[in-house]
């Protein structure tokens, strides 16, 4: 088989690689439902899903004059996080996320590209800095990432509402500072 291109593209069996898949994931799915049937982790990700609505709420009913914030999005068990931007980083196709890591529990805060050529521009332009001490490679879905709170006690919320955001005003703001330091050499991207 070939595209417009006459390039030749392999074939590949999609009912081997189903197969494959769900002899592998049978016991997944068993041990899924076992969990689920506990009630535990419907739970524990409802209360997590909500949470991090109030948080989003929260900040935007306090940071509403500086930041613009957009919709949470749930993820899948992995990451759950809502974006927010000032008009600087909205004019270089940047944005802000504040993340929960649920496979670590913690908050992060991602710097986050509108595409891919954005995102690789800045991680060029940033990956040197102390956000990305040790990395070799850019993260899969940001540019950076940097730690706000580990291990919340949510059974102190208000708390990690207050440390959240204080943490992530002064983390952006000082990644804000390095961009802008960045675009005093450069052009936006």
């Amino acid at each position: 088989m070939t595209d417009d291109h006459k390039l030749e593209i392999p074939r590949i069996s999609f009912a081997a690689d189903v197969s494959d898949e769900v002899q592998n994931v049978d016991k997944c799915i068993f041990v899924y439902q076992a969990q689920l049937e506990q009630g535990d982790i419907q739970r524990a990700y409802n209360y997590l899903l909500r949470y991090v609505m109030h948080l989003k709420t929260q900040l935007s009913d306090s940071l509403s004059a500086r930041f613009s914030f957009g919709n949470v999005s749930p993820g899948y068990m992995d990451f759950t996080y809502f974006p927010f931007f000032d008009e600087y980083l909205r004019e270089r196709k940047l944005r802000f996320g504040i993340v929960l890591n649920h496979r670590a529990l913690r908050f992060e805060l991602w710097l986050m590209g509108q595409n891919a050529t954005v995102q690789k521009a800045y991680w060029n332009k940033l990956k040197k800095s102390s956000w990305n001490a040790g990395r070799t490679e850019m993260p899969r879905y940001s540019i950076l990432e940097a730690v706000l709170l580990e291990a919340p006690n949510f059974k102190q919320a208000d708390l990690v509402t207050t440390q959240v955001k204080e943490e992530a005003l002064r983390v952006s703001e000082a990644i804000t500072d390095a961009i802008r330091a960045i675009d005093g050499q450069d052009k936006p991207c």
